[in-house]
């Protein structure tokens, strides 16, 4: 993928910062790269806590929702929680299932069969829900796209609560004047729909389901200590979801991690466990690539109800078993991750890469994971994505987009091509017609305004940090701006001209580079490079020569001379500690003459 490295150069008193939140300038600078603009800003960037967040009140239809909610508990009806089967559905459903326990009521999850059913709330859980006495449905994670099955359950005499995150769909008249389809429920929870003036829009479903329940909490009079419980939830999800880490997610992240390091539940310490990994250094990194993973796989290829069994368990004798087989199952998955995204890779292969938006077409990929195999060609080709495989129903799709496309937006003139459809700026999950697949495509790559610069890849530069300035001290204060993810990336600094000392290939399977690298300063550090060995060794073969390449993996004098962007960590073994640096790219940049 072609890519363009930029500096950030924003602006502000870095000093000032750094005397008034005892923090050192880079750190300041950083804070500022990542959006900050005022001091007032970075003070609650660095020491919000969850008393910042907005008042959940001026979420439209809270207050609504919350006093039929209120009411159900008081009167003791069941209440009946239209779950979902991702993370953010999982989670959001836990948060509503515990809080409403926990306030004495009765609650009942329901969760839609992933193959069978697709997203969301359907007649048969309605039907459900109504048989076993339930009379208030609450929607989490979904509900925002669904006014025929919402119209449905009132018609059956059940009151509707949605709670969503995802964008409200609309019409468009040839003047771009939208009507917004809400559905007609008794109340609608969703800080991205019209007339909200809650700030902050980027909450995922838990987020808002953690809102919903600190309301009843507050009017109940719960103690404080009881919502905390439910922050681990909110944390994992919203990592797991993909938002941005900004404001009320960060906060959210961030005291979330703090209670998941010293997690009382069974379910999540039985995960960890069988996951290898030691909950006092647990961070988003783990929660978006193994512990999401493993409680994605039950929703993806089992049904959900393994994963809720495993937040239920009452010991961790009873949730080992339980742990392990979600793992077990993860790893299944990632198998059929790998099948698809070379069957993808082989039909991208066969077209070309003439669209800028790419729409493919899989034979026998498990629906699961098109989702999974988006993102990744995504971030392969840096242009939107969607996947589709063959399904009973017709072409199931999973989208995964870029910065510069708003993926909802662009579908939504096209929604006549599609039977199901929903999502927001960067995903969308759809169902369309086996006939419909290259009628989509040539409507989608028309209607496109992407141009070439927006396809891209920008890498952003933190700041130009030789050798020489790193320290333990210095990297160790870098995870003040953490937790990192979306829009609150891992800081990234570059130097222009490393000197390549010693070089080999290391790993399992023999995909991961290992140096010892030196800049201009004539500091040496090791430095790490994962997964793509033979990738950096051809390109060093092509641009350096042969005899260059040899000698450095000889750990010989060279010609080597390679800019790299990279993050600095320090390195723990058997006692000692050392810094490194580990690569994110690598180009050549002429040496200026004199």
């Amino acid at each position: 993928m072609n890519e363009r490295w930029i500096e950030h150069t924003k602006k502000a008193d870095f000093d000032l910062w750094s005397r008034e939140l005892d923090i050192s300038p880079l750190s300041a600078r950083l804070m500022r790269n990542r959006g900050i603009t005022t001091l007032e800003e970075a003070r609650l960037y660095l020491y919000g806590t969850m008393a910042d967040l907005n008042d959940p009140l001026s979420l439209k239809g809270m207050k609504e929702g919350a006093a039929l909610l209120s009411e159900a508990v008081r009167t003791g009806v069941p209440v009946a929680i239209a779950s979902d089967f991702d993370d953010d559905g999982i989670f959001a459903g836990e948060i509503l299932y515990e809080g409403i326990r926990t306030l004495g009521g009765t609650a009942r999850l329901y969760t839609p069969d992933r193959v069978r059913e697709g997203y969301g709330i359907n007649r048969r859980i309605i039907d459900e829900a109504k048989a076993d006495g339930c009379r208030l449905i609450l929607t989490c994670d979904n509900g925002i796209a669904a006014g025929p099955e919402v119209l449905y359950a009132k018609e059956q005499g059940l009151k509707v609560v949605v709670t969503d995150h995802h964008e409200v769909q609309f019409t468009e008249d040839a003047s771009g004047n939208r009507t917004y389809l809400l559905p007609d429920a008794d109340a609608v929870i969703d800080p991205k729909q019209p007339g909200c003036t809650y700030p902050f829009k980027d909450l995922c479903g838990a987020g808002v389901a953690l809102r919903l329940i600190s309301v009843l909490y507050e009017e109940f009079g719960v103690p404080k200590e009881e919502l905390e419980k439910l922050y681990e939830y909110a944390a994992i999800a919203t990592v797991a979801d993909v938002v941005p880490l900004q404001g009320e997610n960060r906060i959210i992240v961030k005291e979330g991690l703090a209670r998941l390091r010293e997690t009382k539940k069974p379910g999540l310490r039985a995960l960890m466990d069988a996951c290898g990994i030691e909950p006092q250094g647990v961070d988003a990194y783990h929660i978006g690539f193994i512990i999401g993973p493993c409680f994605n796989a039950a929703g993806r290829l089992s049904g959900v109800r393994p994963a809720f069994d495993l937040l239920h368990a009452g010991s961790l004798q009873d949730a080992a078993p339980l742990a392990e087989s979600l793992r077990a199952l993860n790893e299944e998955r990632k198998k059929m991750t790998e099948d698809g995204f070379r069957e993808a890779e082989a039909y991208l292969a066969e077209r070309g890469m003439n669209d800028r938006i790419l729409l493919i077409e899989l034979q026998d990929t498990h629906e699961s994971v098109v989702g999974i195999i988006a993102g990744r060609l995504k971030e392969k080709y840096n242009r939107p994505v969607i996947v589709f495989t063959h399904t009973e129903e017709g072409l199931k799709g999973s989208g995964r987009s870029i910065p510069e496309y708003h993926m909802m937006n662009g579908l939504m003139p096209h929604k006549a091509l599609t039977k199901r459809l929903g999502g927001h700026a960067m995903a969308a999950g759809m169902t369309i017609g086996t006939d419909a697949l290259e009628p989509l495509r040539e409507a989608l790559n028309s209607a496109c305004t992407l141009t070439e610069d927006d396809l891209l890849y920008k890498r952003w530069i933190d700041a130009l940090v030789p050798m020489s300035a790193l320290s333990e001290r210095m990297i160790r204060e870098l995870e003040v701006i953490g937790p990192f993810g979306v829009a609150n990336v891992k800081p990234v600094f570059a130097m222009t001209h490393f000197k390549i000392l010693e070089m080999r290939v290391i790993g399992k399977n023999r995909n991961s580079l290992k140096m010892l690298v030196a800049d201009e300063s004539g500091v040496p550090r090791d430095a790490l490079y994962f997964n793509e060995a033979e990738s950096m060794l051809s390109w060093i073969r092509e641009t350096y020569g042969e005899e260059a390449l040899s000698r450095a993996m000889r750990g010989l004098p060279n010609s080597l001379d390679i800019a790299f962007c990279y993050y600095p960590s320090v390195n723990e073994y058997m006692g000692q500690k050392s810094i490194q640096i580990v690569i994110q790219a690598y180009c050549r940049i002429a040496q200026k003459r004199v």
